[in-house]
């Protein structure tokens, strides 16, 4: 129940600004793979992820797929169908996770409350059009390789315990198959695998365990 000592435990890692709204919404869990929402649907409510991690997506033809991101604790779906309009997008739980849902009454509720909020959704909304419109033009304007070294570019970090690396290695430490990868890239997983390979028999990337490490800066054009 909202407002309980449980409930206020399992939100204590949220931000400020955020465990506030949290609280008036309603704590639900679900299971490794359950699709949360559904493209095309009406949207009235927003997803606070409490724990575990969620995949955006969207169809095509021919059961393609494209994946906008994917989001832990602390981040929230939903936001961009407040309007009434329907869902742009499907989300899905990539394992088990807890969600508080906070409908829209209860978000115009908080806002009230606090109107320093309607800045933050603000800024998020105009964040997420931003890499929905980035997403747009490198789909249409590079080549699959360049659309891989983008992605690959976006999630790494220093990795400054692997010795002997040249340029500076950099790790990605979320696990993303040939599959996760594709879908983000808005192609084959055969040619990201073809691509990868290649990458890593140039000496530029390795595996280690579920983690990726870039050894060296990746070329511009393969």
């Amino acid at each position: 129940m909202p407002g309980s000592s449980a409930t206020s435990d399992r939100l204590a890692h949220l931000s400020d600004t955020l465990r506030p709204l949290a609280q008036r919404g309603e704590l639900k869990r679900y299971r490794k793979g359950t699709l949360i929402v559904h493209e095309g649907e009406p949207g009235h409510s927003l997803f606070i992820i409490v724990a575990g991690r969620l995949r955006c997506f969207a169809s095509g033809e021919r059961e393609r797929e494209i994946t906008y991101g994917v989001y832990g604790p602390g981040e929230y779906l939903g936001e961009m169908s407040l309007d009434g309009g329907p869902r742009s997008a499907s989300i899905e739980t990539l394992e088990a996770s807890e969600c508080a849902i906070v409908t829209r009454i209860a978000l115009e509720q908080h806002i009230a409350d606090h109107p320093e909020f309607a800045f933050e959704l603000l800024a998020k909304v105009i964040r997420r059009a931003r890499a929905a419109t980035l997403t747009a033009k490198q789909l249409a304007l590079n080549d699959v390789y360049g659309r891989l070294v983008a992605l690959l570019n976006a999630l790494a970090s220093e990795a400054s315990d692997v010795p002997g690396a040249e340029g500076g290695p950099r790790r990605i430490d979320e696990h993303l198959t040939h599959r996760d990868m594709a879908a983000r890239l808005g192609c084959s997983r055969e040619m990201v695998s073809r691509q990868m390979k290649d990458l890593e028999a140039g000496g530029y990337l390795r595996a280690e365990g579920k983690a990726l490490l870039l050894l060296k800066p990746l070329p511009a054009r393969w």
